[in-house]
């Protein structure tokens, strides 16, 4: 696909599966033959993974909700020109876990800053870019939390900054993520994440198919 690269983001609250989801999908469409690269936010370069330390270390819970949202974009800038636009120039897939919908979800609606705030940043590091396609991996928050306790369980003191948030936090970052759906149905789709691991990656893997077929990418009777 010279040329020709797809950007696909998976979106979701802390204790969606996201992670295993992606993980699930790069192998699927790696199968199909298809160049696939994966990026991480925050994270997905040296310099991310610093600034992911420092945005999810429970011990920061001094962070100014300004200062979260730029340490957030800081990162994509470095992700977005170190692993992000050369992967698309080079025609591949790119699967993000998550993007600037994640700022005007979890720092727009969570955090109260509003989304005129993030969109503005986002114009400055992203500039015109955004995903060709949106995964957000519905489920309520209350399921959502219990898993990524679950999940912590014995660990506790390892509970990442975002992960500790009240239930009322993620139910303000899920109504972001509907908000957003609600505006752009096309680009963002909306995945009930509820289910078996199998039944929810068939949803995703449904999804993404649709549009790499749309796109030419993929052959209608793959």
């Amino acid at each position: 696909m010279p040329g020709a690269g797809f950007f696909v983001s998976i979106e979701g609250i802390d204790g969606c599966g996201k992670t295993t989801q992606i993980g699930l999908l790069v192998e699927r469409l790696a199968a199909l033959g298809l160049p696939t690269q994966l990026a991480q936010e925050p994270g997905g370069t040296a310099i991310g993974r610093l600034i992911r330390s420092v945005l999810l270390d429970a011990r920061n819970r001094g962070i100014e909700p300004m200062t979260e949202l730029l340490l957030f974009f800081a990162s994509r800038a470095q992700n977005l020109a170190e692993v992000v636009r050369p992967a698309l120039d080079a025609g591949q897939v790119v699967v993000c876990d998550r993007f600037t919908d994640a700022s005007v979800a979890y720092q727009g609606y969570g955090r109260g800053l509003g989304s005129a705030a993030v969109q503005e940043l986002n114009r400055i590091a992203c500039g015109d870019l955004q995903p060709d396609v949106t995964l957000w991996l519905d489920i309520e928050p209350a399921a959502a939390l219990a898993r990524a306790r679950k999940r912590e369980s014995g660990r506790s003191a390892d509970r990442d900054r975002m992960e500790s948030e009240a239930l009322e936090f993620f139910l303000r970052v899920r109504e972001g993520y509907a908000h957003m759906h609600a505006e752009q149905p096309q680009r963002i789709r909306r995945i009930a994440a509820d289910g078996s691991v199998s039944e929810v990656s068939e949803r995703v893997m449904a999804a993404v198919l649709a549009a790499l077929k749309a796109r030419g990418l993929v052959a209608r009777g793959d």
